[in-house]
């Protein structure tokens, strides 16, 4: 669906990517990772035809985007990093006005606003909505068209718990119906939570990729942590899953009646986002 080879960007003497190479599969919720300045937000201006890249390709549903990127439009939708709507106009009006450049209908703009809980805000001007409403509207803006495919620059960014939650239920709608979602996020419990696969940018490269679980896995350290009673209070214990002795003083404590908790010991993707970027800063 998506295919990125060796896509490389300079700024100046500054390298924004190194030659990267990932792809997303159809059907599939793929996050996009890394710290400010990256180069996430400039391989989404490239895929969208933004800008163009100084070396590499890279392809959508087959088409060029550096060549085809007109062809693209229709099949793509993007909520971008920063608000780019018309703030003197009302929600209704902004996405009225998509419908018409895109020849989509209008009657899409009060299905998706009452999904994301704006229909209320619709003839509200823009600029008297908070930035997580803003997020909001983009979403829906981005979905009037019936894409195939979603690039989302942080798509949660300013909600709250309850709004995002709303979010990512819809996404996973969408996604079961077939849309494919390229995100980038700072959230590591939403792309846990949301994605199939990761990569994770640094500096210009990708510094590690796979499936959320499959990253965990790898950076474990194969212990698990117990909590016990013993009596006085709880006491945590840490095991060793590779030590012969590990099991039979687990099975102890379980026959004695003193185990609260067991929890296995992997990192977070919190976690390894932060390891791996330090590693290759």
């Amino acid at each position: 669906m998506i295919e990125v080879k060796y896509l490389s960007k300079k700024y100046g003497e500054k390298e924004a990517l190194k030659g990267i190479s990932f792809d997303v599969n159809e059907g599939e919720i793929f996050g996009f990772l890394g710290p400010n300045g990256a180069g996430k937000t400039t391989t989404l201006k490239i895929l969208t035809g933004q800008l163009s890249a100084d070396d590499g390709w890279a392809k959508i549903m087959g088409f060029d985007v550096m060549k085809e990127a007109k062809k693209l439009h229709a099949y793509l939708g993007v909520v971008p990093e920063e608000a780019n709507l018309y703030e003197r106009l009302t929600v209704g009006q902004n996405l009225d006005l998509f419908c018409r450049l895109y020849g989509c209908s209008i009657e899409q703009t009060n299905y998706y606003l009452e999904r994301v809980g704006l229909i209320k805000e619709k003839n509200t001007q823009v600029k008297k909505l908070s930035k997580g409403m803003k997020q909001k509207v983009l979403l829906v803006r981005a979905l009037l068209h019936n894409p195939k495919i979603l690039l989302l620059d942080e798509p949660t960014s300013g909600l709250d718990p309850t709004s995002a939650e709303n979010i990512h239920n819809l996404l996973f709608e969408l996604n079961s119906e077939g849309i494919t979602i390229l995100l980038t996020s700072h959230n590591m419990e939403e792309v846990d939570k949301l994605c199939n696969r990761v990569a994770i940018l640094n500096q210009g490269e990708i510094v590690e990729a796979g499936s959320p679980l499959g990253l965990k896995l790898a950076h474990s350290t194969r212990r698990m942590r117990v909590l016990i009673d013993e009596g006085q209070g709880l006491v945590s214990k840490e095991l060793d899953m590779d030590d012969v002795e590990s099991g039979p003083i687990l099975a102890k404590w379980m026959a004695d009646g003193k185990v609260r908790s067991i929890h296995s010991c992997e990192p977070t993707l919190a976690d390894i986002f932060v390891k791996v970027t330090r590693e290759f800063s």
